[in-house]
């Protein structure tokens, strides 16, 4: 009987272990659903955002579908911001080989990010844009970054930044760069050279020290982007990105803590309402949420 009794206690372990064997299958190739909303206020007219979430690695092939978000905030006028909105996408596609599996299409799309934006920025040197593209395939979480439209990512670990500040008030390498290079940083001065307002690149006066577009404030500001790639855990995650109009107000973690528990199109006008309650609109203030959620939540 004990040994028929083991037999019928081991059968059933197996069946079980069969199950959650199954259900970890069902996981790793689950596609995850994407969730986003929008607000924003215009002080400018210079902030743009980009949301495509049925992009496809392999035209035709549903199930190599990714998302796309980004952030573009324009100085000096929109144009290289609404340049940036309409190519950035195309031009780091355009870097891609085609007919990569998933994995090795995820190991080289950071080097494609980094070409596209200097492609991008090679035809378009007027004005200047910030940027913060995302591409999420699958659990895949990939940003590249110019300038100081911040992306973070919440999950259940807690709040990750996955973009670098290149104000050079903020990003002490950045100065540390552009003087190696034969720049200049330093403050607007008076005509009794009393200092004032934040670090800029001279020539230029720009306060960035990477963008898009530039062409006329020299040399030393690049649109070589900073990349990060992070993978999401099983439970999904929340993106927020935001330009500075957001980030002036609020810290990262004030952000993401704000609007925990709302959906993602509250969840972005809440955060306005927040940066905006804080420094009222002195900028341009545009915020996307992206949720990641798994298909079976």
């Amino acid at each position: 009987r004990q040994h028929r009794s083991g037999m019928v206690a081991l059968a059933d372990l197996l069946k079980q272990e069969h199950l959650i064997e199954r259900i970890e299958k069902v996981e790793k190739n689950a596609i995850p659903v994407f969730v986003c909303g929008e607000s924003g206020q215009s002080k400018k007219g210079e902030d743009f955002a980009l949301v495509k979430i049925d992009c496809e690695r392999i035209p035709g092939d549903g199930s190599s579908t990714f998302g796309v978000f980004a952030i573009f905030d324009g100085h000096n006028g929109s144009a290289a911001a609404v340049h940036a909105k309409e190519h950035l996408l195309k031009d780091v596609m355009s870097a891609l080989p085609s007919r990569l599996d998933r994995d090795e299409w995820l190991s080289i799309l950071p080097e494609a990010m980094i070409k596209g934006f200097l492609k991008t920025d090679r035809d378009f040197q007027q004005k200047g844009t910030t940027v913060s593209l995302v591409i999420v395939d699958r659990w895949t979480v990939t940003v590249a970054s110019v300038g100081d439209s911040r992306c973070v990512l919440d999950t259940e670990a807690g709040v990750m930044p996955m973009t670098v500040d290149h104000r050079l008030d903020d990003n002490e390498a950045e100065r540390q760069r552009i003087v190696d290079c034969g720049g200049e940083v330093g403050r607007l001065s008076t005509a009794l050279g009393v200092e004032y307002g934040p670090l800029r690149c001279w020539p230029g006066g720009l306060c960035l020290s990477r963008s898009i577009g530039d062409a006329d404030v020299g040399e030393y500001i690049v649109a070589v982007p900073f990349v990060k790639q992070v993978k999401l855990p099983k439970t999904g995650g929340r993106i927020i990105i935001a330009s500075d109009g957001v980030w002036d107000a609020l810290s990262t973690e004030k952000a993401a803590k704000c609007c925990r528990g709302l959906p993602p199109n509250l969840a972005a006008k809440h955060i306005v309402k927040e940066a905006l309650g804080v420094a009222g609109l002195r900028d341009d203030t545009t915020c996307l949420v992206v949720d990641v959620i798994p298909p079976y939540k």
